[in-house]
C-alpha cells in the first residue's frame, strides 16, 4: 500500500495500468473508496490509473481540522505532484465529481479533461447537510444506510447480493470523515465558476439517480463549454458500481476523442 504525506495526514493512493500511458486520476463518492472504481479501470487496461481514498475515507487519515471540497481538489493536484506527472484527465463521481471540478477550476494547466459523473456544481442544501451531520454524530453511520443506499442504486441492484458489499462500506466508513464531508459539502458551491471551466468534459447521468437526477446534471453540462452529456438509463447514483461495463465504454470513447484530436 502507498500513501503521501499531507500536512493533515496521509493520502493514500493506489496505481494500475500502464507506467507510461497517458493518466486518469480518479475521486470517489461520499462514503466510499478507491475500489468503487474496480468495475471500470479493469476494462481500461490502456490508460494510467491514479486513484486515492480522500480525506476521511478509506486508508486515509481523518484531518482534526475542517476542509472544502477546494482542498481535496488540491491533494489530488499534490498526488499529481508526488508522481511526476504533469497533465492528467481528472474522474470523479458526487463530491468526487465536485473534487474534479475544484480541479479543473484551480488546475487548469493541470487538467488534460473532466469526467463528471453523477455530480453537479451544487449538491443538496446546507441544511440537508447539516442534518446528516447530526444523524452520523449522533447515531452513527447505521442510521444513514438505509436511505443512502436508496439514494445510490436503481432498485433491482439495490435488491441484489452484488450491493451489499457496498453498504458493508458505507457503514464502516469513519463517522468523523464522513461528517467532516458533509460540511464541506454543505459550503461547495461552483455555479459561479464552472462556466470558466475550458478543458472538454464528460458528464455522466444515472436514470435512477435520487441524489443528482438526470436534469441536474444536464443543467451542469449546459455551463461547461465543452461538454458531452452520456445518461446511462438503468443506472442510480453510482454507476461505477452499478454499471460498470457501459461506465467504461462511456468513458473510453471520450478519451479516444481525447487521442484522436
Amino acid at each position: 500500500m502507498t500513501c503521501l504525506i499531507r500536512p493533515w495526514g496521509h493520502l493514500h493512493y493506489r496505481l494500475d495500468g500502464l507506467p507510461d500511458a497517458p493518466a486518469v486520476v480518479w475521486a470517489a463518492s461520499l462514503g466510499l473508496d478507491l475500489r468503487m472504481w474496480d468495475g471500470v479501470v479493469a476494462r481500461m487496461p490502456g490508460w494510467r490509473h491514479v486513484r486515492f481514498d480522500m480525506r476521511g475515507h478509506g486508508l486515509s487519515s481523518t484531518p482534526a481540522d475542517p476542509w472544502d471540497v477546494t482542498d481535496l481538489a488540491d491533494d489530488a493536484a499534490a498526488l499529481l505532484d508526488h508522481l511526476a506527472i504533469g497533465r492528467a484527465v481528472v474522474a470523479g463521481c458526487s463530491v468526487g465529481g465536485m473534487i474534479a471540478m475544484g480541479a479543473g477550476l484551480a488546475h487548469p494547466a493541470r487538467t488534460r479533461a473532466l469526467i463528471l459523473s453523477n455530480t453537479a456544481p451544487r449538491i443538496g442544501t446546507a441544511d440537508l447537510w447539516k442534518a446528516r451531520i447530526a444523524t452520523v454524530r449522533a447515531e452513527g453511520m447505521a442510521a444513514i444506510a438505509g436511505a443512502v443506499m436508496e439514494r445510490w442504486f436503481a432498485p433491482g441492484f439495490r435488491g441484489s447480493d452484488a450491493a451489499k458489499p457496498w453498504e458493508t462500506m458505507l457503514l464502516r466508513c469513519d463517522p468523523a470523515g464522513y461528517a467532516g464531508t458533509c460540511a464541506a459539502l454543505a459550503r461547495a458551491d461552483f455555479r459561479a465558476e464552472i462556466g470558466q471551466i475550458g478543458c472538454p468534459a464528460l458528464l455522466i447521468a444515472g436514470g435512477h439517480d435520487l441524489a443528482t437526477p438526470p436534469d441536474l446534471v444536464a443543467q451542469a453540462a449546459a455551463m461547461i463549454r465543452r461538454s458531452t452529456l452520456v445518461t446511462l438509463p438503468a443506472s442510480g447514483h453510482i454507476p461505477a458500481i452499478d454499471a460498470p461495463k457501459a461506465t467504461a465504454l462511456a468513458v473510453a470513447a471520450f478519451l479516444k476523442g481525447l487521442q484522436d484530436e
